[in-house]
Parts: C-alpha cells; structure tokens; sequence
C-alpha cells in the first residue's frame, strides 16, 4: 500500500460528463477510488457517542419537515374559504385566522430551524475534531520507519485537508437526509391529497434524474480523490522547499527557478482538478433545475386540460396550493441529490482517512509487557546477542546493515562506536530505544529482551542527542520542559548550567523566555547543541546516546559542547557514536564496525597497541591525511 500523495494524473474525468468519448478514461478513474471495507458502518459508528443529540435533533428535524408542508394546506384554505369562498365576497374572519395560524408556524419552524442547527454543527465539528485527534494518535504510535518512507507533506495533508475535506457531510448530512427525506415524503402526501392526476405529472421523469445523479457522483468521487492528492503534493513541495532547511538548500544550489517550475506544475494540475471538480456537476443540476422549474407551468397546462374535461376537485385553491408544495418540493430533492453526490465524494476522503487509520505500529508493546525495574541492579546495562538488522525498505538480497553483532555494555560504561560512514553505527543507537526492531538475534536494556518491556518505560530511561538537534518554534524554557514538563525553574537551570548554556542564556534579552525560532535556527549551532544536552540532562535518563553530536561544530564549539557531554554522561550509560576519534579518547571501551559487524574492540591505548583499522582511522584524523570513508 503506497502512502506517498501521487494523482498527478487527473486528465479528463469531468469530460466525461459531455459525452460518451471519455468512457474508458471513466473507468479507468472508477477504478482508482479508495476501497475501504464496511465503510459506512464505520462512518456511522463515529456518531455513536452522540446518540441523544442526534436523537433530538431527528426529532426537530421531523417536527420542522412537518411543519414545512402545512403553509401550502393552509394556502388552499385561505384561497377556497377565506378570499374566494363558496358564497359571497372574502371572508375576513376566516382569513385572519389562516394566516396567524400560517406566521405562528413560520415563526416556530425557524426557532426549531436555527435549534436543530446548533445540534448539527455541534455534533459534526465534534465528530470532526474527534477523527482528527484519532488520527493524530495514530500517527503518533507509528514506527519510525513510516515517517522515513512518507512525506511529511503527504502526512500534513491527510490530517489537515481531508479530515476538514468531510467537515461539511459531518456537520450538515443528518439535518440534510433526515429533513429533506421527510419534506420529500410529506410533500408527494400532501400533492396526492391535493390532486392524484397533477402528482403523476410532477413524478414521472424522476427516475431519470435519480441514474443521472449516481453517474456524476461517481465521477465527482474519483475527481475529489485526485483533487486531494494533488492537494498532498503541493503540500509537501511546500514544506519541503519553504522550511528553513529547505530554502538555505535551494538558495545555495540557486534552484528557485525549478522549485517555482515544479511548484507552478503541481497548482496548474490542481486549478484543473478543482475546475472539474466545480463543472462535473453543474451540468446536471443545470438541466435538473430547468426541468423541475417548468413543472409548474406544466402542472398549469393539466389543470386547464382536467378542468376542461369537467374535473370537480380542480379550484383555484388547488393549482395554488399544488404548485407551492411543488416549488417547496425543488429545493428539498435538489438538496437530496447534492448530499447524494456530496456523501460519494466525501466516501473517497474518509477512505482515505481510515486508510492511515488502519495502520497497525509495527513497534508495539506485547500483552505481557513489563516496565523498566532495577531489581537486579541492571539498569543501564546494554547487550547485543547475535544481532543482525535489514531495514524494512531494504531488498531481500542486500547486505544486512548489522549482521550478527554481539556486544556488552555494564552500567555506567562509556562505550563508543565507531567507522566509516554506512557501517551501521547510528543504527545501533535506533536499537537500543527499540525504534526499530531487531530481523535477528536480541537487543537487551537491564538484562531483559527489549520485545518484553513496555516501550515508554524503556524509552524514558533513555536520552539521546543526535547530530540534528530538534528545537521547536517556543522559548528555551518550553523547550527544556519538553523532557519534564513540570520542572521548576531551578531544575532549568541546573541542567543548563550543567550543559554550560546558562550564562549564554542569560545573556540574551529574553533570558530563557527567548523564542528560539523554527528549529532553534536563531541560535549557533553549538547553543542549540548544549540546550539539547540540557533538555536531556533534564530528564535524567539512564542511558545516554550520543548520535555523533558534535560532528557538525566547529573546533571552538566543539569543545565547549564536548564539555557538556562529559558533566552528562558521568554517572549513566553513555552510547557515543563518533566520527571524529578525539571525542571518545576516554571511552571505557571503543567498538570498530565495519560492514554491519564489529571489526575490533578495546580501549583507546588497546585499539592503538593492536595497529589495525582504528589505528589507521585515528592517524589520519591527528596527522591531518584526509580520511576516505
């Protein structure tokens, strides 16, 4: 199943409404439409929890589509009796009280109207709000390896844009299906008791528009789906070329040209989606909208016709009071065959939301899951048994990025781990936190299979700083509150004084309410390095993981991070994956991965004792030979 937002297609679908030419090009699209088992119990079960408003407001609904069909009884009683009676001139009395009655039931449809309103918008946005959130959770609990292979855009999209895609069939369906249904009903009673022989007129070519309807909601449907795919793509060109990242990337390579070419393609494509998507349907409601407006004038042409022939039912107050049910009868169908086509093409966008939905975490507690103990005083300790790792992307023939890798680390070890670029060093590090799991062998923290523990459990007692740091767009204290959201501010400054960022804090204006800006981009990147080591020093794991931290500064910065580094670590389990050998000349022991399994492993003196690959490696770097990886 492709989660990447492709439709870059979406030629011709709304041609097809034109002629019978396009067709195959029809099918073709038909064929493209989500298919998402028991998709409508599902959608109805969303509802469930809100069972007494929608009780209620299918109680309105009802009392107000009744209601809605009385004014036109009441019309032929005010023509028949009040102003045209039998015997003599108007009958003021009798009027009168036709229309209080008439304003009375004018007046409480719209109290019951703008009632019933307030459910259905509460309900809808609720149950709108409600998905979002499921959503959202399900993106949450999913692996890393999902978020690797999908565009952030693409992601962005489906939460965003098709969740509030259906907005509309949530808030407005039950008031639209409920109401109008029974109007419809109420109103062909009402045509019956009126006159039988007009009613068949007003009734036989509806057949007609009923097929009609399902075949441009069908269209509608696939065209909404390519218009929300097309919506993901500009999405995620959008957040790719106009994050910080991305724009710094394409000023330096000067491709703002083809960034806007590429971006000019997919809103073109888009413009002509969202044209199709406007036009599939206008033509047929065009059409239905001419038909049923002439009804009247031929409802006239009948009545003249039976009248002539001597039918004794037919008055005045009949015509008048047929054709106001029947013009009260347009708007209520026409509202029927729109939420028809509008519920087709808000199937695509919920199929494309259970679709995420539906996603089962590859990486998930057992039934029988522990937490993190220290009973046996092993808490900090890290093993390798035989493991070996093949990312999930990764062909079946290619070579494992580890490969039977075994390896012990005690409690309150520094251990570090290095070689050259691919080896899999950083690989290790996803590990450890079970961001991945291993495809052999087992990785155990405190002396248990990782498979066994409860992932939070596991995942607090570890911290990591990666070469990467992820600042959030907030103030230094937001972000160091990421790890412990109730830290006091004298916790703050501990673990900032113990990253040696504080006085570097305090000098700015704002001190640690400073807005550190769209990925701490407002700051070096050693401060933001140090406020890293201090967010996770904050947290006071067990285990430390260091991801190459200070591979990305400059010599100066580097020390001064390198300091911070060393004030975390002491006292916990400190995993280092380093490229530059200087930074782990204290280790307690240094492992050499190269090709996925460990080629050497000691001390620093050992490993230069032995004059193998690490040797190598550390005389390059020290004399100054540039080090091919």
């Amino acid at each position: 199943m492709s989660m990447h937002g492709g439709g870059r297609g979406g030629g011709g679908g709304a041609r097809g409404m034109r002629g019978g030419g396009d067709e195959e090009a029809q099918r073709a699209v038909n064929a493209e439409a989500p298919r998402i088992p028991n998709l409508f119990p599902r959608i109805v079960a969303l509802f469930r929890p809100h069972r007494a408003k929608i009780a209620l407001t299918v109680t309105l609904v009802l009392i107000g589509a009744a209601l809605s069909v009385v004014p036109p009884l009441l019309v032929e009683r005010a023509f028949d009796e009040g102003l045209f009676p039998a015997e003599g001139g108007p009958n003021l009395g009798a009027l009168l009280r036709i229309v209080a009655i008439m304003i009375a039931i004018y007046v409480l449809a719209t109290g019951l109207g703008v009632w019933q309103t307030w459910l259905t918008a509460t309900v809808g946005n609720t149950v709108m709000g409600e998905l979002r959130v499921s959503l959202f959770r399900r993106l949450q609990s999913m692996e890393l390896s999902f978020f690797t292979r999908t565009k952030t855009g693409v992601i962005q999209s489906r939460l965003q844009n098709d969740v509030g895609g259906v907005a509309g069939a949530l808030s407005n369906t039950i008031a639209s299906v409920l109401g109008n249904t029974v109007t419809v009903l109420a109103a062909f009673v009402a045509m019956l008791l009126i006159n039988w022989q007009l009613t068949i007129v007003a009734l036989v070519l509806m057949p007609i528009l009923v097929i009609a309807q399902r075949r441009v909601g069908q269209v509608r449907a696939r065209i909404a789906t390519k218009t929300q795919e097309s919506l993901s793509d500009m999405t995620a060109i959008t957040q790719e070329t106009l994050s910080v990242s991305g724009v710094l990337l394409s000023k330096s390579f000067n491709q703002q040209p083809a960034e806007i070419q590429r971006y000019e393609r997919s809103n073109d494509e888009q413009v002509g989606l969202q044209v199709q998507q406007t036009m599939s349907g206008q033509w047929f409601f065009a059409m239905v909208n001419i038909f049923l407006s002439s009804i009247p004038a031929i409802v006239y042409l009948v009545a003249g016709w039976l009248m002539a022939g001597g039918a004794p039912d037919i008055t005045a107050g009949a015509i008048v009071a047929f054709t106001t049910v029947q013009s009260r009868l347009l708007f209520p169908l026409m509202a029927l065959m729109r939420v028809g086509l509008d519920l087709q093409t808000s199937g695509a966008l919920f199929a494309r939301i259970f679709e995420y939905l539906d996603l089962t975490p590859s990486i998930a507690d057992r039934p029988d899951a522990v937490p993190v103990t220290d009973a046996r005083g092993r808490v900090g300790s890290v093993t390798f048994d035989e493991v070996s790792f093949r990312y999930p992307d990764a062909t079946p023939e290619s070579r494992p990025t580890l490969d039977r890798v075994s390896f012990s680390i005690e409690p309150g070890q520094f251990a570090a781990f290095v070689g050259p670029s691919g080896a899999g060093k950083t690989t290790v590090s996803y590990l450890v936190p079970r961001f991945y799991d291993a495809t052999g062998g087992r990785v155990l923290f405190a002396g248990r299979d990782v498979r066994e523990l409860e992932h939070e459990s596991l995942v607090s007692n570890i911290g990591i700083v990666s070469q990467e740091t992820y600042l959030f767009h907030a103030t230094i204290a937001e972000n160091l509150r990421y790890a412990k959201p109730d830290a006091t501010d004298e916790e703050l400054e501990i673990a900032a004084r113990a990253a040696n960022i504080h006085d570097t804090i305090m000098s700015f204006d704002g001190g640690y309410d400073t807005v550190v800006g769209e990925r701490g981009y407002r700051l070096s990147g050693g401060e933001k390095q140090r406020i890293a080591i201090a967010r996770v020093m904050l947290k006071d794991p067990a285990v430390l993981v260091l991801d190459e931290a200070t591979s990305a500064l400059d010599t100066i910065s580097e020390r001064v991070v390198q300091r911070a580094l060393e004030a975390a670590s002491a006292g916990r389990t400190t995993i280092a994956i380093a490229h530059r050998l200087s930074t782990v000349v204290s280790a307690d022991v240094i492992f050499v991965i190269e090709g996925g399994r460990i080629a050497e492993q000691g001390t620093h003196a050992e490993l230069l004792a032995r004059g193998g690959n690490f040797a190598r490696m550390y005389e390059e770097q020290v004399v100054g030979r540039p080090l091919v990886d």
